[in-house]
């Protein structure tokens, strides 16, 4: 029996998100469909994370068990002739048995783009979400700074999260204005059911001036999600990439060359 481990990117906008769903396009379904063809028996694969309805992948992270014998390309380039064209296998490799793409990661990184101007995109409704208020990119790097560290999130994820612990350690958060498009790029240990986005929401009301900046230290406070902003779209929301320890030597994607050496939780 061996464990194979997938990296994968998806345009999510197509379908219900990742968990499998009877009659329901999903991107489970479409993967696991695929690979179970070229093993001629059924696959069931495992993830870093459960993306939802409309979310992307730069690097999703997935493994499964099989036992039959395939070379590491026939599962890559027989997996992505069986797979529709906004799914793709970006590369495969072996892992060791005690290897879980979602129990063994230490560090997730997602990105959140934010089209900032007057007009729609025909070209990017779906990968970005649109603001036609200006924001100040500056002002909400300066308040995310105050979600560093280890807090209490329960202001930052849904209502029906059922996560049993709401505290998470936030490594790093950037925001930053590239022409028309404001970025956050964000990196922690795990995160809550929507706490990325709402806590995308947050930080557009304080660029907006809605908010002051000390808005996000008050939330941690409060621990109410009534309290917080809206949820920001799912389409400007994109899994960058899963961090695991170095014994496992899973590949990293490029995006990581930009995460923090110094760390407390984790060697790099």
């Amino acid at each position: 029996m061996a464990r194979i481990v997938l990296g994968i990117e998806y345009d999510g906008s197509a379908y219900a998100g990742w968990q499998w769903q009877v009659g329901i396009a999903t991107l489970q379904n479409e993967l696991q469909t695929a690979l179970s063809k070229i093993a001629n028996q059924p696959v069931t694969v495992f993830c870093a994370g459960r993306t939802d309805t409309g979310v992307h992948a730069l690097e999703q992270v997935v493994h499964f068990d099989c036992e039959v014998k395939r070379d590491l390309q026939a599962w890559l380039t027989g997996g992505n002739s069986q797979l529709p064209d906004d799914i793709r296998i970006t590369w495969v490799q072996y892992a060791v048995d005690d290897f879980h793409a979602r129990y063994s990661a230490i560090a997730r990184f997602y990105r959140y783009v934010i089209l900032n101007r007057t007009m729609k995109s025909a070209l990017l409704r779906t990968q970005a979400t649109w603001c036609y208020q200006p924001l100040d990119a500056d002002l909400m790097h300066i308040a995310a700074q105050n979600l560093i560290g280890e807090h209490d999130f329960s202001s930052y994820r849904a209502q029906g999260c059922q996560s049993k612990s709401p505290n998470r350690f936030m490594h790093f958060i950037d925001v930053y204005r590239q022409d028309d498009r404001v970025i956050i790029d964000i990196c922690a240990n795990a995160f809550l059911h929507h706490m990325v986005r709402n806590i995308a929401g947050v930080l557009m009301d304080i660029g907006m001036g809605k908010q002051p900046v000390s808005w996000t230290t008050e939330l941690l406070g409060i621990k109410d999600r009534a309290q917080a902003a809206v949820t920001a779209a799912p389409h400007g929301l994109h899994l960058g990439g899963v961090f695991y320890p170095e014994r496992y030597g899973i590949a990293k994607h490029s995006l990581f060359d930009k995460l923090p050496k110094d760390t407390r939780r984790f060697k790099w």
